[in-house]
């Protein structure tokens, strides 16, 4: 009878980290909340408005598109580089809705600030889906050529090719992602701006209708430029249910139910999965879906409130379920890659599920135990707090927020001097030594969280290390939730 020690000693160091944290105030949570969105201005590709916070930005790719008679511009650069792949821009705008849709009422000063950010996302996204029928524009940008190159993308002279997807040449998972982007946002511009909200949902419609019905990984359809960049590790499958989830949440119309009833089974609702990312919606999914059974007892999603659970015990040490690895320090760890992207989506189901549980009297079940909402709220907590600089480093891998936040960021605009200081070109050669050099980035990422540190809380803060020191959207997208949430907590 070893597990009740081993789940007291897990508990007792967890708790014993807990007690050593660094206290962050409600105003301490909205100033990391505010920056969080700041972040997406830094990424911004296209015309940027006269509001435009980020000064040493300029415009960029303004004719992106334009070669293949479709107007492709705007929209996120999607980390460190200029191009713009469609499958994490529509889960960094799914994501951006999602935190607004569940945390929105808590966001106060900065609820115009994040639905501009979904907007700049959702308006592009609505040119991608509607430039060509049957087909979905997913990408701008020709990555080989473009890594090549150091280079601020209002510099760029790299090769703007432009990628679809077709019935001929599918691609379901970026489809129903770009469908589950568009009906998430219809909720968050129902009240707002009714009409655009309409125009989102019935695009989004039509698209997961494209996603349904010529099935196929676009992976096989676009192989060397999407692949190794966001291939579709986990297929379609996920990303299909995903979509329906979000279709029926936004339109609640039955034919969506009925098709997750129908099709659950083969696109994953029967297996447990403990990730959640740009690639693999599975958990994201069920915690989505068993909002309905917490609330409504739909009986057809009892299965996903009971595969949320088995999800949850995963992350809860001295849980019966637990499997998650935590470093030294108690930050979640996934991937040596870019691990915060797993912190994030991580802490924003956390979050999620905690509000669906509290709001409905419901609990987890962990074997013979069970563990609360306030549990998960202070498993996420731990996440946020380290992330934001209470941790064994010390650090903020939050950019310009706290004392000590990575200067050397692994990105072209933000690492090259900006067209404002330096108006003459910068080309792709040239751009190099700004890679190289030991100074720091002269123009700041604010609100940019970064790949952060090792399985042992060890973070080199070094440009060339892409794996630690570069942002991405979908690594801010979910934390903007999880900000806003902690924002609003007295």
């Amino acid at each position: 009878m070893a597990a009740p020690i081993t789940m007291l000693i897990l508990c007792t160091s967890f708790l014993s980290l807990s007690l050593l944290s660094t206290a962050f105030t409600s105003r301490d949570y909205a100033d990391a909340l505010e920056k969080s969105i700041l972040f997406f201005e830094g990424q911004r590709s296209g015309p940027l408005p006269s509001n435009q916070r980020l000064k040493w930005r300029g415009n960029s790719g303004l004719s992106d598109g334009a070669s293949y008679h479709v107007d492709l511009v705007g929209g996120y650069y999607d980390a460190g580089d200029n191009v713009k792949f469609g499958l994490p821009m529509a889960f960094t705008t799914t994501m951006l809705a999602w935190s607004v849709i569940e945390f929105g009422g808590s966001m106060h000063s900065q609820i115009g600030n994040a639905k501009t950010a979904l907007r700049w996302a959702t308006d592009y996204l609505l040119k991608a889906a509607t430039a060509t029928p049957d087909s979905l524009y997913v990408q701008v940008g020709d990555p080989n050529m473009d890594h090549k190159c150091w280079e601020r993308p209002e510099d760029m002279d790299t090769p703007r090719n432009v990628y679809k997807v077709s019935a001929q040449n599918p691609g379901s998972d970026v489809a129903a992602e770009t469908a589950a982007a568009l009906a998430a946002a219809s909720i968050v511009f129902k009240d707002s701006d009714p009409s655009y909200s309409a125009k989102l949902l019935q695009t989004a419609k039509n698209v997961f209708d494209f996603a349904d019905k010529y099935r196929g990984s676009y992976s096989d359809s676009l192989n060397s430029v999407v692949c190794p960049f966001y291939c579709s590790y986990s297929g379609y499958q996920d990303e299909l249910l995903w979509g329906a989830s979000w279709m029926h949440r936004a339109t609640q119309d039955s034919s969506y139910l009925s098709y997750i009833q129908s099709n659950g089974h083969t696109m994953g609702s029967d297996n447990d999965d403990f990730s959640f990312s740009w690639d693999d919606k599975r958990a994201g999914t069920k915690v989505l879906l068993s909002k309905d059974f917490l609330e409504k007892s739909t009986s057809e999603f009892q299965l996903y409130k009971s595969h949320s659970d088995n999800y949850i015990c995963s992350l809860i040490p001295g849980s019966s379920g637990f499997q998650a690895q935590y470093t030294p320090g108690g930050l979640l760890y996934k991937a040596s890659e870019s691990n915060l992207q797993y912190v994030t989506t991580t802490t924003f189901l956390l979050l999620t599920y905690a509000k669906y549980l509290s709001t409905n009297g419901g609990v987890v079940t962990c074997g013979t135990s069970t563990v609360t909402a306030e549990s998960l709220i202070a498993q996420a907590k731990k996440q946020v707090d380290y992330i934001l600089g209470d941790n064994p480093a010390k650090m903020s891998y939050m950019v310009g927020f706290g004392e000590r936040y990575p200067q050397h960021v692994h990105h072209r605009g933000s690492s090259v001097p900006s067209i404002k200081a330096h108006p003459d070109r910068i080309n792709c050669n040239n751009g190099f030594q700004y890679l190289y050099a030991n100074s720091p980035n002269p123009n700041v990422l604010i609100g940019a969280v970064i790949g952060g540190p090792d399985s042992k809380d060890n973070f080199a803060d070094d440009r060339n290390n892409y794996q630690q020191s570069e942002p991405a959207t979908y690594i801010n997208a979910p934390f903007v939730g999880a900000l806003a949430f902690f924002s609003g907590k007295a």
